[in-house]
């Protein structure tokens, strides 16, 4: 596919997803989905860890109401189902760990674009909007099932509510997200940290990102089961083996890419 609406660039086993439409705060359009989708699609075969960030001062405004000629008429239940959908399975069910580099203002789908990452730093300067209620909408773009399993029912509920912004650092104390960081450090930071995971166990990776993600669905001997099966998987990997001898010889490891 050839991108539009975003840039795909891989260097030293990083995928880096930027979305690229300063000029409207790179807000969602349709096509712009289907791009978020493929590439996030197309990196758990590039690299061994993807990035997403914003080209400019923010990172996502969230739907573009301009994208069609009458937003009041859009039909919005086909529009999460069969766009929103699929940018968000291929985000979370990514084989390779996600970061949202989230670099400027988040807001409304966004925001829930963000928090389908599986790691999320933000600048300080940064926030989070749930900006639905102003339009007479609810969350989605997945806001709905993340926010109360990241930040718990009360703060989920009153973000929703009262569509207040969530500074960065509130995000951070709040459980929302990772990390708040500086802004004077942030690229150097998230890129250091999207380093550390290129250079990781990847299978192993894969297998925390099921399991954890698994846990909301299973009973506690469901989860136990699941979690020594793929325990098992780990334990006979070169990876673990390469894991062992360099902590017996205190040596950095060098993990296997898949």
């Amino acid at each position: 596919m050839e991108y539009q609406t975003i840039t795909y660039e891989v260097a030293q086993d990083i995928a880096v997803l930027t979305l690229n439409r300063p000029e409207k705060m790179n807000a969602l359009t349709t096509q712009m989905r289907a791009e978020v989708a493929h590439a996030a699609a197309q990196a758990g075969k590039d690299a061994r860890v993807l990035v997403i960030t914003g080209a400019g001062n923010a990172f996502c405004s969230g739907q573009d109401l301009g994208d069609r000629a009458d937003a009041a008429s859009v039909d919005l239940e086909r529009t999460l189902r069969d766009e929103y959908a699929p940018m968000l399975h291929a985000i979370i069910n990514c084989p390779v760990p996600t970061i949202a580099a989230v670099n400027g203002p988040a807001a409304g789908a966004g925001a829930n674009l963000a928090l389908a990452a599986d790691v999320v730093f933000a600048t300080e300067s940064a926030y989070f909007l749930q900006a639905f209620t102003r339009i007479g909408l609810i969350p989605d773009a997945g806001g709905t099932y993340t926010l109360p399993r990241q930040m718990g029912t009360a703060k989920a509920m009153g973000a929703a509510l009262f569509a207040d912004k969530i500074s960065a650092r509130q995000a951070d104390d709040w459980g929302m997200i990772w990390e708040a960081v500086p802004d004077a450090q942030f690229e150097a930071h998230w890129k250091a940290k999207a380093a550390h995971l290129a250079s990781g166990p990847t299978a192993a990776y894969r297998a925390a990102k099921e399991v954890i993600r698994g846990s909301w669905d299973n009973t506690l001997e469901e989860q136990l089961a699941l979690e020594a099966r793929e325990q098992g998987k780990c334990g006979a990997s070169r990876d673990f083996k390469e894991g062992v001898m360099a902590f017996t010889q205190k040596r950095p490891a060098s993990f296997e890419g898949r």
